[in-house]
């Protein structure tokens, strides 16, 4: 387990073949690869790249959408903006005395959500050490949903093909995203069950593993992924609470909130520890309290997939755990996300109409992050100069069909004014004294081990790599390993023919 990120050679020739084969397939396709340094906004886009872009659609498979895998496009992802695309969400709506600020991962270019960030990240490191052979290789993207979406789109700029394993219980929307996006309708393989069957993803992947031109690109244990939003969603963050301080210069980030998931969102959390020494809190489902509880079970809150813990959650760096019911996120998904109920929303809490207007950019595992973020407000007593940061991965635009069949199974009668005040005071701004725990070392340790069983005894991690991840110099090494892996960026684009700029 190489720190810095795969490194491996491709099957059938070297590995310095199958980078010959991907600088030869960048020239032929005009593809330079952007730098994590880029991504993050520490370095800037060059000019001529820029103004090309203009041009170009965010929804197509264009080699130049590769410049807007960050989180300063502007909102309809078209155009850049200096600050990333957030909401504040106020107390007249969320109950709590500090604001709640949510980062939009819906500018996202091709798919719409942020996971398109570490499916660059994974293939390109990949790429430029030879790992992928482009002329031979197949990659396979295991995913709830949006990461193997990401993966689609960026294998198919490309120009290989790319196979979404995800399970069949997933939104219609996103296998009708991947419907029109695959080369192939093989190329979308369903598996058993919903979010928590991620064991039966990880059982097709090894069993696709068994032909040689399978490369496998697993979120869940790729160090890419943590290190891709180490540097630019954490970034990112950042950003928005420079911006929101401008307002406050007293105000201070006191947490960062987010569903594992794979678990490399919440590394943006290491991010702002380290700068601000702000808590990291780590979201679930209640219908499956694994960190929690070690516990099982199913949910409907598409996006976080459990009953076990990644190999790239940095366990050891976390200090809260906070539980979400998924009744919670399908009301809440009805009465934000419904045109007949957000106006009578926003004149019953007396919210601005604009943020109102805005409450679709939040997607059901959006709507567990702020509902997690209210509690752990609540629950610490933040006050008015505390800053909770989070995320929406994506927006209602994918949950059209959850929201019509959580309307029927809660508002069967329609959605009354009583309906809307009593699905906010009960689901979004309820305390919550026994589903926000705040994580001990013991605590840390007991969900630490739980991954025990998932990556050595199911998955071959060797216990050496897999006890590496206790130790908080190992994770700075992978969020330290961007530096060299732009260095090997820039070598490729140098030998494609792209000069900078």
């Amino acid at each position: 387990m190489d720190i810095a990120g795969p490194e491996i050679a491709a099957a059938g020739r070297s590995g310095a073949d199958a980078r010959e084969a991907a600088v030869r397939r960048a020239r032929e396709r005009g593809m330079r690869l952007p730098t994590i340094a880029q991504l993050a906004g520490h370095e800037a886009i060059p000019d001529p790249i820029y103004q090309r872009l203009q041009d170009v659609d965010p929804q197509a498979p264009d080699p130049l959408n590769l410049w807007r895998v960050h989180w300063r496009n502007a909102a309809g992802g078209r155009g850049h903006c200096d600050v990333p695309e957030h909401l504040v969400l106020p107390g007249e709506l969320t109950g709590a005395d500090c604001p709640i600020v949510v980062l939009l991962g819906e500018n996202f270019p091709m798919i719409g959500a942020h996971k398109v960030l570490p499916a660059y990240a994974g293939l390109v490191t990949l790429l430029v050490s030879g790992g992928f052979d482009v002329e031979r290789h197949r990659a396979i993207w295991p995913s709830t949903g949006n990461y193997c979406r990401g993966g689609v789109a960026i294998s198919r700029i490309l120009g290989c093909d790319g196979i979404a394993v995800l399970p069949e219980g997933m939104s219609r929307e996103r296998y009708a995203w991947l419907e029109r996006w695959v080369s192939d309708p093989s190329h979308i393989v369903r598996t058993y069950g919903t979010e928590s069957n991620v064991k039966e993803i990880y059982d097709k992947c090894n069993e696709l593993a068994e032909s040689e031109e399978n490369i496998i690109l697993n979120q869940f244990s790729a160090f890419s992924n943590y290190m891709v939003h180490y540097a630019c969603t954490g970034t990112a963050a950042e950003s928005v609470i420079q911006h929101v301080r401008t307002r406050d210069a007293d105000a201070r980030p006191v947490a960062f909130v987010s569903a594992t998931g794979s678990a490399g969102t919440i590394a943006a959390g290491d991010y702002l520890k380290k700068r601000y020494g702000t808590r990291i809190a780590a979201v679930e489902a209640l219908e499956c309290p694994t960190m929690l509880e070690g516990g099982y079970g199913e949910h409907n809150i598409q996006g976080i997939g459990d009953k076990h813990i990644p190999l790239i959650h940095n366990v050891m760096n976390t200090d809260f755990v906070i539980g979400i019911s998924d009744e919670a996120t399908d009301r809440l998904n009805v009465v934000f996300n419904s045109d007949d109920s957000r106006p009578r929303l926003a004149a019953a809490l007396g919210i601005d109409e604009d943020l109102a207007g805005a409450l679709p950019s939040l997607g059901i595992s959006g709507l567990a992050n702020v509902a997690a973020s209210i509690r752990l407000a609540r629950n610490m007593n933040y006050g008015a100069q505390d800053i909770v940061v989070t995320i929406a991965t994506d927006n209602a635009g994918l949950y059209v069909t959850e929201q019509q069949s959580a309307r029927e199974r809660y508002f069967p009668e329609g959605i009354g004014d009583d309906d809307i005040v009593r699905t906010v005071e009960d689901f979004l701004r309820a305390r919550d004294d026994w589903n926000v725990v705040e994580t001990t070392a013991r605590d840390r340790r007991r969900i630490f081990n739980l991954g025990y069983y998932t990556w050595v005894e199911q998955q071959g991690v060797s216990v050496e790599e897999f006890d590496r991840r206790r130790d908080q110099s190992f994770w700075n090494g992978v969020a330290d390993s961007a530096e060299r892996w732009d260095e090997e960026i820039r070598a490729f684009n140098a030998d494609a023919g792209f000069t900078e700029e």
